[in-house]
This record gives structure tokens, C-alpha cells and sequence, in this order.
């Protein structure tokens, strides 16, 4: 299957400890340099190490400056974890199609991630990060059926704050990608999942946020998006995972692979009012809003504007002042 680009940022931001590493702002080389240092990995032993996590395992703790680890091309069949002391770590390959990190974990989802970053002050670029597991079955119809061997099994789980994957991939069946907890942007990248261009491979939920209380900052925010699916499925665009749960589609194009209803309440049926489900802008067969669920959001301009990205992800000018597009 060809994987079609598409622009996109996806947010979720809750203020806790639990996980989350303390923000610093990283500093670049000496001498002008972006990064301090690169360190190779390569498979065929031609780099500084054979395996990414060697990579990692080698950076300080506590690091300051930005460190790169630079991914020859292969795939590399590894569970890579960075750890909470370990941020201003900037991987790249060479592309999405070129460098893959590959696991087949499931079962339990906190255990399954093939990537998975804690710190703060992380950035990717032009990586696939792939679950393997029961990816085959995305090449079978069970539609109406139920899905045999259908278990968390993701692809990446991203903890820190301040973290940006550029020009990256992330492939699994379900429960693809776990934007757990930050401020997370994600740029010209793809995700494939059943149930999650973003490309829909089985019935089931695009999306399944979490925000817990009125007051939390949390929400997906989906901006000049693709959503496609194969054909004879259907996926709604989200459904309620906690009780404020928030998701916004804005200019985004929407094909027939969207069900009509849009949303769904979950186990939240009668508290649909403390939703923030909202589509702006968006064009495409599946942007027909009128069979939407009643309750879906109506935004305006003064609500819209705090979803934006200046106003949702990077109030603080974290992008710039870090140098995550100069590193990119």
C-alpha cells in the first residue's frame, strides 16, 4: 500500500508528574553547531553502534545539548525505549521508506509500544515506527465479524512534553499510536491502524481521547488532514474515552470511510454535552455533517482560536526557541 502524505498536529497536554520529565531547553553544539554530537547506527557495524538503543543507552544523563543519532538505512527489529533523564535526543533516518524500527509486543498496551519516549525535548525525523503484530489481518475482510487476535499492540508512546516527529510513520493494527502525555506535534507524518492518511483499516474509532475534567488542557486537534480508508469500511471520528473527551477536525479532507453519525458517547451516553467534538472547514464525501450526532460542537471563531497551534501546543514558543524545524 503507497503511503499518501498528510499534514497534521496532534496535542494532548496534561499537567502532571506521573511520567513526565522536567522541561529544560536544550542547547545545540559548540561553534555554531545545531547538535553537540552524532552518533551513527548502523546494522552492518559501519556506525558507532548496531542497534538503536545501544544509541541511546550511550548519551548521558541529564543531557543539555542536543545529541543526534543518525539511523542508516534497514529495518531494525527492536523494542527502543528512551528514557526520563535522557532528553534533547533528535533521531533521523534518512526516510520513512529507508529506516524502520520494528516490534511485534502486545498484550498489555503499556508494554507494547516498539518506541517508546519519556523525556521532554525529543524530536524525530523521517522514521517508521511499526507494531508488527497481526498486521496480516489488515490484508483479510472480517467486516460485521469480529476481529480475531485484536489487542493493543503500538507502534509508539510518546510521554515527554515538547516533542515534534517530522516526516515519520506509525503503523499497527490497533491502538496504533499513544499520544499519552505533552505537548506533541506531529508534521507531514502517516498513520495506519484498523479502528484508528490517518488510514482506516477495519470498522472502529479514529480516535479515543482522554481528558478527564473540565479544567485539563487536553484534546487531538486534526489540521489540513487526509482521512481515508479502505473501501467497505467505516470509522466514526472519535469516541469518548473519558468524560471531556476533545477532538477537532479543521480543514480536513474526509473520505466515505466516515460514518455518518461522526461520534460516539461510549460509555458517556447522557454527558454528551461535555464533549468537545467539532469538524471546521473540512471537505470531502465523509464532511457531509448532516446526519452528525446532535450534540457534536458548533465552533465559532473566539473558541476556535485557543485550538490553534500557537494557542494549544506551543503557547511558549517551544518550537523555535528549541530549534526543532532548524533541526528537522
Amino acid at each position: 500500500m503507497q503511503h499518501s502524505p498528510f499534514i497534521f498536529f496532534v496535542t494532548l497536554f496534561i499537567v502532571t508528574s506521573l511520567g513526565v520529565s522536567q522541561v529544560i531547553d536544550c542547547k545545540p553544539g559548540y561553534g555554531g553547531s545545531k547538535v553537540a554530537s552524532t552518533i551513527v547506527v548502523d546494522q552492518s557495524g559501519k556506525g558507532n553502534f548496531r542497534t538503536i538503543q545501544a544509541a541511546i543507552d550511550s548519551i548521558p544523563t541529564n543531557n543539555y545539548q542536543w545529541i543526534k543519532v543518525y539511523i542508516n538505512p534497514g529495518t531494525y527489529t527492536e523494542q527502543v525505549t528512551i528514557p526520563v533523564e535522557k532528553p534533547c535526543i533528535f533521531l533521523e533516518g534518512q526516510s520513512r521508506s529507508l529506516a524502520t524500527i520494528t516490534y511485534s509486543a502486545h498484550e498489555r498496551t503499556d508494554l507494547s509500544p516498539t518506541f517508546t519516549s519519556r523525556p521532554s525535548n525529543i524530536v524525530a525525523k523521517g522514521i517508521t515506527f511499526k507494531n508488527s503484530y497481526n498486521r496480516q489481518l489488515m490484508q483479510k475482510n472480517y467486516k460485521g465479524d469480529t476481529l480475531p487476535g485484536v489487542v493493543p499492540a503500538i507502534s509508539a508512546a510518546i510521554y515527554g512534553d515538547k516533542s515534534a516527529f517530522y516526516d515519520c510513520a506509525f503503523l499497527g493494527f490497533q491502538d496504533t499510536l499513544w499520544d499519552a502525555v505533552g505537548r506533541h506535534h506531529f508534521s507531514n507524518c502517516y498513520i495506519e491502524g484498523a479502528g484508528c492518511e490517518i488510514n482506516v483499516t477495519g470498522d472502529g474509532f479514529i480516535t479515543a481521547q482522554g481528558r478527564e475534567f473540565p479544567y485539563e488542557n487536553s484534546g487531538f486537534v486534526f489540521s489540513r488532514c487526509i482521512v481515508s480508508g479502505l473501501q467497505g469500511f467505516r470509522a466514526y471520528l472519535g469516541r469518548a474515552y473519558r468524560p471531556y473527551a476533545t477532538v477537532i477536525f479543521r480543514e480536513t479532507i474526509l473520505s466515505d470511510v466516515v460514518e455518518p453519525f461522526g461520534w460516539d458517547a461510549w460509555i458517556y451516553k447522557g454527558h454528551e454535552g461535555n464533549f468537545t467534538f467539532a469538524e471546521v472547514d473540512c471537505k470531502g464525501p465523509g464532511s457531509d455533517t448532516s446526519k452528525r450526532v446532535p450534540w457534536e460542537k458548533k465552533l465559532d471563531a473566539r473558541p476556535l482560536e485557543k485550538f490553534s497551534k500557537s494557542s494549544f501546543i506551543d503557547q511558549d514558543g517551544y518550537e523555535k526557541s528549541s530549534g526543532f524545524p532548524e533541526l528537522a
